[in-house]
């Protein structure tokens, strides 16, 4: 007598349907930021100055997860753009930092706006009850994740 084994229910299914929703959400959000006409590793790293200040080139490669020679060739173009600006490292005589130029800084603001507006018109989309729990658990993604890193 053969034994039938039964199909499990993936136990994942939840996850795999908020990664999806994470994933749609993230790139609805991302392609309403149009100022500046920015590519997204551009529109990335210009973030990280806009919110962290200036940093190293080392620093915001490792941030930003690409090589030290990609990042070179991003900052040139951010640079050649105005965005940007190499800078002397106070802490270090032989150190560059890079940081946003104001035109950079007004940049970052725009597309955080666009973005900002993006995301509220689609949680306006929602009912009472969802609008409550977006506003509860994203935060609380956020803190979490913010808190998984600090750990790593």
């Amino acid at each position: 007598m053969h034994k039938r084994v039964m199909d499990p229910v993936p136990q994942d299914a939840p996850s795999e349907d908020l990664m999806i929703a994470v994933e749609q959400l993230v790139r609805y959000v991302r392609h309403s930021a149009t100022a500046g006409g920015l590519s997204t590793a551009a529109s990335s790293a210009l973030g990280r100055l806009g919110r962290e200040g200036p940093q190293r080139l080392t620093e915001l490669a490792r941030a930003e997860n690409v090589s030290q020679p990609n990042m070179t060739q991003l900052v040139t173009r951010l640079e050649r753009a105005g965005l940007v600006r190499r800078t002397a490292d106070h802490t270090d005589g032989r150190g560059v930092l890079v940081e946003a130029t104001d035109t950079g800084l007004e940049v970052f603001r725009q597309r955080r706006a666009e973005r900002a507006r993006a995301l509220q018109e689609v949680v306006e989309e929602l009912s009472g009850p969802e609008q409550s729990a977006v506003g509860i658990a994203l935060p609380a993604l956020a803190r979490a994740i913010q808190n998984h890193r600090t750990r790593s």
